[in-house]
């Protein structure tokens, strides 16, 4: 049995105007890298502000969560782009927030992009070399689904001298091919904490998850993504964090 040392990280800062999502301060103090929305899916500036002091408070690692420009659609809907407009969309996010972090004398760490974005780029060479080519911009790493195609992912990233952070989804299905279920699949979201703890220990004593279909895939990732917006998920998150500390 192997163990490995993996980060957490959660989507934050997706409230916008008076209108909010999630529970940012009650989440915060358990997470390792918050993925803060650019203002194209969701938030606005002065979100944005609140969020980054926010991380800065329990010290947690920032990261830009750009998205395509889907404010109505919450960032879930595809959009077809030319990979230079798509990469000028992401600069424009990921530009904002990073002037916000230096405002403020932090430091942007990552790129993680949102929805539909970060599916999209999953199944697809050219969107995926478009974000690529915008987050080089930046001198930062780019956070993406670890999947049994990792290797091709590095060698593109690899052209534009771009880490590439691996990321696992335990409250998400997989299926063979390494891709998350589509989320209209039954059975493609975890909800009884018992299956998100198995998933859990699987991807990190094992490096491996069980697909929806009954396949055990490889899955080696740098870092798993929870999600806390709601009360219930708040303490799922502890006992993740738990367990992550002490693993």
């Amino acid at each position: 049995m192997t163990q490995t040392t993996i980060t957490l990280n959660c989507d934050m800062g997706e409230s916008y105007g008076a209108w909010t999502m999630g529970s940012d301060e009650a989440v915060m103090p358990h997470i390792n890298m918050a993925n803060i929305a650019c203002g194209f899916h969701a938030s606005d500036p002065n979100i944005i502000s609140d969020t980054i002091d926010l991380a800065l408070k329990y010290d947690v690692s920032i990261g830009a969560h750009p998205s395509y420009p889907d404010l109505h659609g919450f960032g879930r809907r595809s959009m077809a782009f030319e990979p230079q407009q798509l990469s000028n969309i992401l600069i424009y996010q990921i530009g904002a927030m990073k002037a916000l972090c230096e405002s403020k004398n932090a430091q942007l760490d990552y790129v993680k992009p949102h929805g539909a974005l970060y599916n999209d780029m999953q199944k697809g060479d050219q969107i995926f070399e478009a974000v690529v080519d915008a987050v080089s911009c930046f001198h930062i790493p780019l956070m993406t689904l670890a999947t049994q195609q990792n290797q091709s992912k590095l060698e593109v990233a690899d052209r534009y001298d771009v880490p590439l952070l691996f990321e696992a989804f335990i409250d998400r299905a997989y299926l063979a091919n390494g891709l998350l279920a589509p989320r209209d699949t039954q059975g493609a979201v975890h909800t009884r904490h018992e299956d998100i703890l198995n998933q859990l220990k699987q991807i990190v004593h094992y490096q491996k998850v069980t697909t929806l279909d009954g396949f055990v895939i490889p899955i080696e990732a740098d870092t798993i993504c929870v999600h806390g917006d709601n009360e219930d998920s708040i303490q799922l998150i502890q006992t993740i964090s738990r367990f992550i500390n002490e693993n």
